[in-house]
């Protein structure tokens, strides 16, 4: 697996020369010192390559994303080297439109989307012609949705299909949008609500006590505690690999989380500048060193592009739902009394964090503890000029909650 630090320090040489990431990704380094993403490929039974773009135009986790769209597109029967296949059905169209957004999306999120396209829709009304789909028809499909339960997810889906058929009309392929006007026939969803979070420090420590005795899979309860430590989303844990970690022997380790995986506008996620930086407590470093030791490595040998955090097929990410599963089930279980009628979420760490530091540690500190959280200024013209990191009150803010955790 490729490094960006690798990729930078690549020097031209007398014969063009390549440095291959994975899945046919390369950097083409040509005697002129120009650097450039290609990606080798076979469509039907030829091997074709693919040129993505420039390095450092196109940076090395956006290189990837554009492998994976690549790729998707392969699987959806359209060769990315060449003009598009005549787009007839709507699972054909619904896949040009994932492949052509896939690579502003986290990898986590593309999975979703297209599972929920392959689950819910492509059933139901993938092989029809894009231009004979009409409003009662989609309508269908998601009450389909709604009878299981899953409004929400139904609503999402009606927006997805808009941005499809948006695309569609965009690239001349349909003249209307026979899912804008769904919503007023749909059922509302019921009120929103705050994710469930523990707000004591206490509830916190005991919690993740209660999921150190509940059975499940090592690196689950490894992810959950680092979760804990760092207060990110949960995304940033699932897809997180070992490049992206500094100094983890040294003095100040830092978690540098591709732009990739954080949420963000569109347009900034393939820019490393709104990349997200989490000093690392000691308890976050030792979670990682157990996490090495479950690959058979230590921090210094694990492979760079080797997930921190794997699912059982030790390549994806551990499945959207196992740390809240293990959430639900140490506290169905729990014996400590303050667990009691107790409910907490993955995404609760983040509120806990807040919370509990705000009122630790008061007004002088709630600035590096949204910073700590990735959360933008509310006066965009600060957000545009003030670009200080604070990372040393911020290390000082982990440190402390990672000694209050442990």
């Amino acid at each position: 697996m490729l490094t960006n630090a690798a990729a930078k320090a690549a020097a031209p040489m007398a014969r063009a020369y390549k440095l291959a990431d994975a899945g046919g990704l390369h950097l083409f380094v040509a005697p002129t010192g120009t650097k450039t993403w290609r990606l080798k490929y076979r469509w039907r039974g030829r091997e074709k390559l693919l040129t993505i773009g420039r390095y450092p135009d196109v940076s090395l986790p956006a290189a990837r994303m554009r492998r994976e769209a690549a790729k998707e597109q392969l699987r959806g029967g359209v060769d990315p080297g060449r003009q598009a296949a005549p787009i007839g059905t709507f699972e054909q169209l619904a896949r040009a439109w994932f492949a052509h957004n896939v690579a502003s999306w986290s990898p986590a999120h593309a999975a979703d989307v297209l599972a929920s396209l392959e689950r819910d829709l492509f059933p139901a009304v993938g092989k029809m012609g894009i231009a004979s789909i009409e409003p009662p028809v989609l309508l269908a499909a998601l009450r389909a949705i709604e009878a299981r339960g899953c409004i929400e997810t139904a609503r999402r889906l009606r927006q997805r299909l808009s941005d499809i058929f948006r695309y569609a009309i965009a690239e001349g392929l349909a003249d209307k949008d026979p899912a804008a006007a769904l919503g007023a026939a749909m059922r509302e969803p019921p009120p929103a609500r705050p994710q469930p979070a523990l707000s004591q420090i206490g509830t916190c420590r005991a919690l993740l006590e209660e999921c150190d005795r509940t059975p499940a899979r090592p690196v689950t309860r490894l992810a959950s505690r680092f979760l804990a430590l760092t207060a990110v989303r949960l995304d940033a844990v699932r897809g997180m690999r070992w490049g992206e970690l500094e100094d983890l022997e040294g003095d100040a380790p830092l978690w540098r989380v591709p732009p990739a995986r954080m949420k963000l506008k569109r347009a900034k996620k393939n820019e490393e500048r709104f990349a997200h930086l989490v000093p690392l407590s000691r308890q976050a470093v030792a979670v990682l060193r157990a996490a090495a030791a479950e690959i058979g490595h230590d921090t210094r040998s694990v492979p760079a592009g080797a997930l921190v955090f794997p699912g059982r097929d030790g390549v994806s990410p551990i499945g959207e739902g196992a740390i809240g599963d293990l959430y639900d089930r140490a506290l169905r279980q729990a014996q400590d009394e303050r667990l009691a009628g107790a409910r907490h979420v993955p995404h609760g760490w983040r509120s806990s964090f807040s919370t509990i530091l705000n009122e630790q540690l008061g007004e002088d500190w709630s600035v590096s503890i949204d910073k700590a959280l990735a959360h933008s200024p509310e006066n965009k013209v600060e957000a545009a000029y003030n670009r200080a990191q604070r990372l040393a009150r911020r290390r000082e803010l982990f440190d402390r909650w990672g000694e209050m955790l442990a």
